[in-house]
């Protein structure tokens, strides 16, 4: 296997459990609101910027710029209050090791998260260093669905979208990837990722070989 062939990884669900962490967030300042919210609703806010969330979780009700901006700075910070407890053991299991055994191999690793506290979670979970290309919900002007953030991670690796394999847990990453002509890995539910050209419950036993070897244009690998 050559050089030329890149990993390119979401983080909330896909690296780490975050998403768990956003969702209590979320509920917490929908409960000192006190307006409904619920693990479904969530579930539409995976892989949105900060602002698309929250006009999702405001479902419409009415809200002046001072107050947007007041709730995005507490929904944060209940985020990172809870994200002072995460370390390298909350990297979803098999992560760590097809990580490692992608830059022994000498594949290109990028880190393509919408969330703004993408290199913070990534440094604590003692990942960062692997990456070398690390965009977040600051990169790209165009957040998901769009697939602004993969083509600028593609072109920091310096590697052509069909070489660039893409791991996403949501829906609109999914789409992202495939409209920007990246083959991509869906992780968890298949309603929800079943456009993926491979679907998976997540990386557990995973190797670099399960997906190179499609990839690859040389028949022999390391």
């Amino acid at each position: 296997m050559g050089v030329d062939l890149g990993f390119i990884f979401d983080l909330d669900g896909v690296l780490t459990d975050t998403v768990e962490l956003h969702y209590h967030s979320w509920r917490r300042l929908a409960e000192e609101e006190g307006v409904p919210f619920s693990r479904e609703a969530n579930a539409a806010l995976l892989g949105r910027t900060r602002e698309d969330a929250l006009d999702l979780w405001l479902n419409g009700r009415p809200c002046s710029p001072e107050q947007r901006a007041e709730l995005l700075r507490r929904k944060n910070a209940s985020f990172l209050e809870a994200l002072e407890g995460l370390g390298p053991g909350d990297l979803l299991p098999g992560v760590a090791e097809l990580l490692h055994e992608a830059r022994e191999r000498g594949v290109r690793l990028g880190l393509a998260s919408s969330s703004r506290n993408a290199r913070r979670v990534c440094d604590r979970l003692g990942v960062t260093a692997l990456f070398g290309a690390f965009a977040d919900g600051a990169s790209v002007v165009n957040p998901k669905p769009a697939p602004d953030i993969f083509l600028w991670v593609a072109g920091r690796l310096g590697l052509h979208p069909t070489r660039c394999l893409v791991f996403e847990d949501s829906e609109a990453g999914v789409r992202a990837a495939l409209a920007g002509g990246f083959p991509v890995v869906g992780l968890g539910d298949p309603a929800r990722v079943g456009r993926a050209g491979w679907v998976r419950p997540d990386l557990h036993g995973a190797t670099v070989d399960e997906f190179a070897r499609p990839l690859d244009p040389h028949p022999a690998l390391p």
